[in-house]
């Protein structure tokens, strides 16, 4: 049974990518924000496809601020998005990859809109 769970537990993870990725249109104009979460941290960067490059980066692992993994995420969310105005980027595809749009993926997402990004 325990082996059942797992294997369903997979499926849908690797079913949540693959949507995720197809509904994505990549463009220049507008670079992909991608999130990687760990259960201790979690990342985001700024790609641009077109080039294949990395624009902008930014991580909890860095912070100094104390807090729960959500208030860590929305304060990343914030500091991608006041780098991104530096580079006067403002519009953004948000790529969740894997990850439900719940919890700490969602604190990063709110934190970048309140800094000025769109999606």
């Amino acid at each position: 049974m325990n082996i059942q769970k797992r294997k369903n537990k997979t499926r849908d993870l690797r079913k949540r990518k693959t949507h995720t990725k197809v509904r994505i249109k990549r463009t220049s104009a507008r670079p992909r924000l991608s999130i990687q979460r760990s259960n201790k941290y979690i990342e985001v960067q700024l790609i641009d496809d077109k080039k294949q490059k990395t624009l902008l980066s930014a991580s909890s692992r860095g912070l100094k601020e104390k807090g729960t993994k959500a208030e860590l995420a929305k304060k990343v969310g914030e500091i991608i998005a006041e780098k991104a105005k530096k580079e006067k980027i403002k519009k953004v595809v948000l790529d969740r990859g894997k990850y439900a749009y719940h919890g700490r993926v969602k604190a990063l997402a709110e934190g970048a809109r309140e800094g000025g990004l769109e999606f």
